[in-house]
Formats: structure tokens, C-alpha cells, sequence
């Protein structure tokens, strides 16, 4: 009787390991994974995007696979890895927006849901792709508040319109990119600068040696009685190059006054105690990554469907005086 009551039990103890193991496998089934993929990953931008696409899925409950995809044939590839991975669905900055009729064909060969964050997809007609939800920038009034802080700053060191001129970076393939600019320029004529004191410069590439090159074009053609210079452009990058160019051809800092959008590219330049980068209109790349990642959770666990668009327009200048400030309630300055 000992015999079978110790028999039974080992029985039913072999049952519950099974059970157990079973609800185990069950739960890793069960886990929900989205991809987030990001054309540059080696920009604080984007690692911003991720760290809080990670905090979102800490928060809900979810795995975030990261993966950077800096051209297409990567993006495509990745699209397959992230199903291969058991992903539903990913958030996507992709490297060109001309890539989304492509990414979406994959994506849905692969039963995936799919939000454009940053930059919105441009279909073979050239126009945007108004059924996939974006999240992103308002890119014009972003860079009118660009334009109305270098105007702000100008006035606040008296300097005079008519010996002030502004070189302007455009890079306008890319939509985003041409409404900041466009704003800026908006914001700055309303404040009263002289249209044809206004040089327009376009970039070849979206880095600082770039926009270098490009702003040295310019700085040739300006007349002998150029004495303040304001520097834009549609991100850090292509500010902090202008500045350099300004550096190399003789202006002082106090003559200079550039402001770039993004932010977290210019906390170096900002450590500086000195320079013609007076500071960058700093958005929500913190907001853009934590909210892409829960609405894309929402819509693979519950069908709650993104809105079609999405555009936020908070942002704040850091100067040398408030960055550090700035950065630490965002969790970016340790």
C-alpha cells in the first residue's frame, strides 16, 4: 500500500512539473514583441526613441527587438527577421521615405502592423501615404519657433537687420526637412529680416562636414558689409556645420548665432563655454518613442488602430544656461 500510495505521489508530482513547464512555454508564447527600427542608431535621437520604447514596454509589459536599417535592403531584411522573431508589428524611421510602398508590401506578406514615426512615407506617386499612422514633429511650426528664437536672440544683442544676413541649409528631398526650414524662414521674415539678406544653401548630406561645405558656398557670396551672421538648418548637424564654416572664415561667436532642432546632437557643442551655437529647439524624442511603442502594443493586443496622423509641436530651447536642466528631466543627463 506504501508502495502504490508513493507511486501515485511521485505521479502527481511528475503531473505538476509538467503542468508548470507547460504554463512556462505557454507565457513565452504568449509574450508580445514589436520591432523598432531606426535609420541612424548611432544618433542620441534615436537611442532616445529606443531607451523609452524599452521603458513603454517595461511599463506595459512587452519585448522591443531594435535594429537599425540604414538602407533598404536591411530594412527589408529586418521586416523578416523581426517575423521570424514572433513580432506583430514594428515602428519605423525608415532610411528613405520612398521605401514605404516596399515596406509595407513586406509587411504585409509578413501579417505585420506598421507606424511611421519621424519621417512619413512617400508612395510612388510621389505623395504621402496618408493610410499609415505617423507620429511625428509638426515640422513647420517647429522650425517657426527655430526661426522666432534666432530672430529673439538677434534683437536681444542689438543687432541691426541691415549688416545681419542668415544662411539657410535646406535639404528639401526630404519633406520634413523643407517645412522646418520653411518655418524658420516664416518666422524670421515676420520678425521683420530682409528677404534678400536671406542666403539659401542646399545640402548634399545631413552631417556636420556637409553642412560645412554647403555653408562655405554661401559665405562667398556675401557682401563686404556683412557683420552678424544667423545659421539655420533643419537639424544640429547641419547648424553645427554651418557654424564651423562661420569659425573658418573669421567670425567671432558673438557674431554668429545658430540654433539647431533636435538637441540631443548638440550637448557637446552646448559643454562648450563658448561658440556660435547658441542653442537647439529641443522636441520629444522621449514622447515619440514611449507613445509609437505603446500604440503599436494597443493595436497587436487589443485592435485599437493609431490615429492616421500625429503631430507634436512641444519643444524647448536649451541654451548653455538650461541644458543640463532640460536633458535631466527627460532622463538624458546623468
Amino acid at each position: 500500500m506504501n508502495h502504490r500510495r508513493g507511486i501515485r505521489s511521485l505521479c502527481r508530482a511528475a503531473l505538476a512539473v509538467t503542468a508548470v513547464s507547460l504554463s512556462s512555454s505557454l507565457l513565452a508564447a504568449e509574450e508580445v514583441k514589436i520591432g523598432f527600427l531606426v535609420k541612424q542608431a548611432e544618433e542620441p535621437w534615436f537611442q532616445t526613441e529606443w531607451a523609452f520604447a524599452e521603458k513603454a514596454g517595461k511599463d506595459k509589459g512587452f519585448k522591443v527587438i531594435k535594429i537599425a536599417v540604414p538602407d533598404g535592403e536591411k530594412t527589408l531584411s529586418a521586416i523578416d527577421s523581426l517575423a521570424a522573431n514572433g513580432a506583430k508589428g514594428f515602428v519605423i524611421c525608415p532610411p528613405d521615405v520612398s521605401l514605404g510602398p516596399a515596406i509595407m508590401a513586406k509587411a504585409k506578406l509578413n501579417d505585420m502592423k506598421v507606424i511611421a514615426v519621424d519621417d512619413r512615407f512617400v508612395g510612388s506617386d510621389g505623395k504621402f501615404m496618408e493610410d499609415v499612422p505617423y507620429l511625428g514633429m509638426a515640422a513647420f511650426e517647429v522650425g517657426q519657433k527655430q526661426g522666432s528664437a534666432m530672430a529673439a536672440e538677434a534683437k536681444k544683442r542689438g543687432w541691426d537687420w541691415k549688416d545681419t544676413y542668415a544662411v539657410i541649409n535646406t535639404y528639401n528631398e526630404l519633406d520634413t526637412g523643407k517645412k522646418r526650414t520653411d518655418g524658420s524662414v516664416d518666422a524670421l521674415k515676420k520678425a521683420g529680416f530682409p528677404d534678400d539678406h536671406i542666403l539659401y544653401t542646399a545640402l548634399k548630406t545631413l552631417d556636420v562636414p556637409g553642412s560645412m561645405d554647403a555653408t562655405n558656398s554661401a559665405l562667398v557670396k556675401l557682401p563686404g558689409g556683412a557683420k552678424n551672421l544667423i545659421i539655420g538648418g533643419m537639424n544640429d548637424n547641419t547648424v553645427l556645420g554651418g557654424v564651423r564654416a562661420t569659425e573658418s572664415a573669421g567670425f567671432a561667436a558673438a557674431n554668429v548665432i545658430g540654433i539647431g532642432i533636435n538637441g540631443t546632437d548638440a550637448i557637446g557643442e552646448l559643454k562648450k563655454p563658448n561658440s556660435g551655437f547658441f542653442g537647439s529647439m529641443l522636441p520629444s524624442p522621449h514622447i515619440e518613442g514611449y507613445k509609437t511603442a505603446e500604440m503599436m502594443f494597443e493595436w497587436v493586443t487589443t485592435g485599437k488602430e493609431p490615429p492616421k496622423y500625429t503631430a507634436m509641436d512641444e519643444v524647448t530651447l536649451i541654451t548653455r544656461e538650461n541644458f543640463k536642466q532640460e536633458l535631466e528631466k527627460i532622463g538624458l543627463w546623468n
